[in-house]
């Protein structure tokens, strides 16, 4: 079992593709259509694309095992709003989590225009179907992919570090990974906000820097205040 809000360390992942059918999305077609087509009048650039949900989530060791299915954005969005109906399903997202050489973690506000909006935390984001490796989920090939997205800084500017830190919190579960950058917290700000400012489309408004829990805000997601109670 993996306890809620309490990090667990794994230096595995097996992160199986199924071939399934979501019943909720299936039994709900018509509402979930009908709020998306509602959130697109607030968020007009949101697209319903696939994406890849999670079941069966467990510990085996060191190991973290899950099943991935595809769905559509639309029926995720639908399912997070109407406070997860479906308690067997989870968002199971990698995030990296950047570290500077100070100790210091660089954190990004997500803009206005995406899915949500406000929120403080690593580069992250569900997985989608570039995360495929035949029959597996390449969790950490997301992180790397949305770490260079969102602050558009590439594998070969970081260390990653070994393992993953397993965070449940409510119907999400994050895969964190450590990446550490060789530079102090300020230039790494300074740094991702010059990377933001060359980017035509910004999924993120601004780079927050967290040294102690006092920097810790509401708009903090509560996995993100348990990894960095945990690391601080």
């Amino acid at each position: 079992m993996i306890s809620q809000d309490v990090p667990h360390r794994v230096s595995r992942l097996e992160l199986n593709l199924i071939d399934w059918q979501w019943p909720f999305a299936e039994a709900r077609r018509g509402q979930i259509d009908a709020h998306f087509t509602d959130a697109l009048r607030d968020k007009p650039s949101m697209f319903n694309g696939r994406i890849l949900l999670a079941r069966d989530a467990r510990c085996v060791g060191d190991v973290f095992r899950a099943n991935y299915f595809e769905t559509d954005f639309a029926s995720f969005l639908a399912w997070r709003d109407w406070g997860f109906p479906d308690r067997d399903i989870f968002n199971g997202f990698g995030a990296g989590a950047l570290r500077s050489n100070d100790g210091i973690y660089a954190l990004g506000e997500m803009s206005a225009h995406t899915a949500n909006a406000g929120k403080i935390y690593f580069p992250a984001g569900t997985p989608d179907l570039n995360d495929i490796r035949g029959d597996r989920v390449d969790i950490p090939g997301s992180i790397f992919r949305e770490t260079e997205e969102e602050t558009g800084l590439a594998s070969d500017d970081y260390h990653a570090v070994d393992g993953w830190d397993i965070i449940l919190d409510g119907q999400m579960t994050a895969i964190i990974q450590t990446l550490d950058v060789d530079m102090p917290g300020d230039v790494l700000r300074a740094t991702l906000e010059a990377n933001l400012a060359e980017q035509k489309e910004q999924e993120l408004s601004g780079i927050h820097l967290v040294r102690t829990i006092a920097d810790f805000t509401d708009a903090m997601p509560r996995y993100v205040r348990t990894f960095l109670t945990a690391r601080l």
